[in-house]
């Protein structure tokens, strides 16, 4: 059977339209809960989720399905993805469970889920979910209903989580740090894990309101951030997304900083603490002189497909710690089981800190070839595979770029965009190129 709802990152779509509404999350609930059951006879999820409105409509959905079921439900309130994967690890609860779609804007939502080790499920779990679906709901009786109570310490507890990730020898004493929290599930957790480590902390974006999420702020939109650490004269911003899961880093000088880059950091620190790093993880997206620069350093580098899910798969089917994306999706194994804004960014304020260098020192010698993306968003049914003349384009893009460049054409898995990716060592050949195969691909 084909996967029908879950996508490359859990269900997610928008908010009112199939299949986010409330009587599909009052299915998925029973129909997780069942799956659950078939384990355990008293199962227990939890239940995060980010800052949009719609996120309380499926909260009480999801709760009232996985009641029906018989399986007791603990309730975070906002809380950060990663925050859900490490407290249903650290509470020895059966799941995790978060309402976010991440980077989108609020008009969206979805639903991801967590293992009992805190990592993404299997595709074998979601076809079972997928199977349960198809059947008629199974109502328990009164007597065998799950209950359901707020974890009052959530936030608390993955404060200190943060907190540990840090070196104990270390503080952020003496640093203004600016952060952004997209007016998303970190806007209480992130500014306290900083201050709490010493620094002096700006808040932006920290104000949610319900609709305010990602709109013009946070990983996908620095140039607040930017401005910030400028005007506030701060010596580093840090910009997490919607569900904060990654990040991107900003220094005194408005210079941004991406996964590719923060990847090299924290790859370059463990070594210079002599830890053995055989290897690390990047996607089909990751800049080429990363590449370069960690070869350099004997450090065997792998590409996976693009999506965080991929480069664990890649970092487990190999025994290494360290990967990430491009967007700032970072995964440091040896410090928690999934992608953590919050705690890739100690990672780096850590190396900073140990060495006593900027982070632009941290990256001399290291300068990534000019990479241009272009988004094409797709018209409904269009099938992008059977553009005119785009295979044709396309091989003689890749006869121009030769040995100092790289094209990708790959599809989103979120949403119904096609991203056409060209790097080159010259960046107005990058962007002509990528520009010839998008018009191409816009008709």
């Amino acid at each position: 059977m084909s996967r029908t709802y879950f996508g490359t990152d859990g269900i997610r779509g928008t908010v009112g339209q199939a299949p986010i509404t409330p009587d599909f999350m009052l299915r998925l609930g029973n129909a997780v809960g069942r799956v659950l059951k078939a384990a355990d006879s008293r199962p227990t999820v939890l239940i995060g989720k980010d800052t949009r409105i719609s996120g309380y409509m499926i909260e009480s959905a999801l709760e009232a399905g996985f009641a029906s079921a018989g399986v007791d439900v603990l309730l975070t309130g906002p809380l950060p993805t990663p925050g859900v994967a490490y407290l249903t690890r650290a509470l020895r609860l059966d799941l995790g469970v978060v309402i976010s779609a991440s980077h989108n804007a609020y008009a969206d939502n979805g639903i991801k889920f967590f293992s009992a080790s805190g990592e993404k499920l299997p595709d074998e779990w979601e076809m079972q979910v997928e199977a349960a679906l198809l059947k008629e709901p199974e109502w328990v009786s009164s007597a065998q209903l799950g209950k359901a109570r707020r974890l009052e310490a959530a936030r608390g507890r993955y404060v200190e989580f943060c907190k540990s990730t840090f070196g104990n020898d270390l503080s952020l004493k003496g640093l203004k740090i600016v952060v952004d929290a997209a007016n998303g599930a970190a806007y209480q957790t992130a500014p306290e894990v900083f201050h709490e480590l010493g620094a002096e902390v700006v808040c932006i974006a920290c104000n949610p309101d319900g609709v305010n999420i990602n709109a013009n702020c946070g990983a996908t939109s620095p140039a607040a951030l930017v401005q910030a650490v400028k005007d506030h004269n701060a010596h580093y911003g840090v910009a997490l997304d919607g569900d904060a899961d990654r990040l991107q880093l900003v220094d005194a000088a408005g210079r941004l900083y991406n996964g590719d880059e923060l990847l090299y950091v924290m790859v370059a620190d463990r070594l210079s603490q002599g830890q053995r790093v055989p290897g690390a993880v990047g996607t089909l997206m990751t800049n080429m002189a990363v590449e370069v620069a960690l070869k350099g350093r004997d450090v065997e580098f792998v590409r996976a497909k693009v999506g965080d899910r991929y480069v664990l798969e890649e970092l487990a089917s190999r025994g290494w710690l360290l990967g990430g994306e491009g967007s700032g999706h970072l995964l440091a194994l040896d410090k928690h089981t999934t992608g953590d804004g919050i705690v890739s960014a100690l990672q780096i304020l850590q190396a900073i800190a140990r060495s006593g260098k900027s982070l632009a020192q941290l990256l001399d010698g290291v300068t990534l070839f000019p990479q241009t993306l272009v988004n094409v968003r797709l018209k409904p049914g269009q099938d992008w595979k059977r553009t005119p003349r785009l295979a044709e384009e396309q091989a003689a893009v890749e006869r121009e770029l030769g040995q100092d460049g790289r094209l990708l054409i790959r599809p989103s898995g979120t949403e119904p965009l096609v991203r056409v990716m060209v790097e080159a060592r010259d960046a107005k050949v990058a962007q002509a190129c990528a520009e010839r195969l998008a018009n191409l691909l816009r008709g």
